[in-house]
């Protein structure tokens, strides 16, 4: 599915939606998160889905989340920790209203990624990984999502915007930054 993005076109690759985590005002609890891991049997083969409808359903995940999916696979928070600090799509902190993701893939690299996140990095005045003091824009590394003809690419919460070119990258900074 394709649609407009600031003025650009963005193609939609993913489902991720940050309003369930937006209107959350609490952590889970452990019970609602045994409830939510249940269907998991121990073994390393469902750490990752496991890991993957908690940061779907609550847009992130907690220390208490990493707990509840080790008992539940039976293995160590550790190894539930490093799997979620090694995949830099999982998040531990709550997403930013508006979340920019900057493809660092090869493709990416070669058409010119490195100056698109410079100038994302300059006009959202923010280093990679982090997001305004207001939660409203959040700026991270993505990991190649196999759309390279749209090379270099960012994901604004999870639309593809390619073809970018500096220029393009800093009118889509500064149209998110004004809110529109």
């Amino acid at each position: 599915m394709t649609r407009t993005l600031a003025g650009l076109s963005a193609i939609v690759v993913s489902d991720f939606t940050n309003e369930r985590s937006r209107s959350m005002t609490a952590e889970p609890g452990v019970q609602e998160l045994r409830e939510l891991v249940a269907e998991f049997e121990p073994g390393r083969g469902h750490i990752m889905p496991a890991l993957h409808k908690v940061q779907d359903t609550y847009g992130y995940i907690t220390r208490t989340a990493i707990e509840v999916v080790a008992r539940q696979l039976n293995t160590t928070p550790a190894l539930i920790y490093g799997t979620v600090s090694f995949y830099s799509d999982f998040r531990t902190h709550p997403p930013a209203e508006t979340e920019v993701a900057w493809c660092c893939g090869p493709a990416c690299r070669v058409m010119g990624g490195d100056r698109i996140r410079e100038a994302l990095q300059q006009e959202f005045e923010l280093p990679l990984n982090g997001q305004t003091p207001d939660h409203r824009i959040g700026l991270h590394i993505g990991q190649c999502n196999g759309t390279c003809s749209e090379a270099p690419q960012v994901w604004v919460n999870g639309e593809v915007v390619g073809n970018l070119t500096v220029t393009k990258a800093i009118r889509l900074a500064r149209e998110l930054k004004a809110g529109e």
